[in-house]
């Protein structure tokens, strides 16, 4: 059973890697995805993929400490947009990620910023149907 101590050293320790994560990789990955959201906005049919870009890119911005699920409320159209976004951006943005995260993982230091740049394939390659959650509530409510 974890102590308190141990969730606030855990919390420090999040913290401390989340800003080292934004201030070498985060800021510039997150305006990328917004970019993306905002064109996927302007150009009407995409707005769901805009808003799912908008949504990778909060997670990209703060990215240990929380995970991805699948939304229990998602549906076939998810499927079908999944597939559309494959295609289009998320074979090419996962190719990316594990280009970025090679590099990260000479250093020493660098090793949890590439743990954390393969952690966003998943909702990079797939993101309509998938919600970010917080990891604690993950583990409560689904066991991961």
């Amino acid at each position: 059973m974890p102590r308190d101590g141990d969730r606030w050293e855990s919390r420090r320790v999040k913290t401390l890697l989340n800003v080292i994560w934004l201030v070498f990789a985060g800021a510039w990955l997150a305006l990328g995805y917004v970019a993306a959201g905002v064109v996927c906005c302007v150009l009407i049919v995409t707005i769901p993929f805009g808003i799912a870009s908008f949504r990778i890119a909060s997670y990209v911005l703060w990215p240990f400490g929380r995970t991805i699920v699948e939304k229990p409320t998602a549906g076939a159209m998810s499927a079908i947009g999944n597939v559309i976004w494959v295609i289009v951006a998320g074979i090419w943005l996962a190719i990316g990620h594990v280009a970025t995260a090679i590099p990260l993982f000479v250093s020493i230091i660098g090793i949890p910023m590439g743990i954390a740049n393969l952690k966003l394939i998943p909702v990079s390659l797939v993101p309509l149907g998938k919600q970010i959650v917080p990891t604690d509530r993950a583990f409560a409510a689904y066991g991961h």
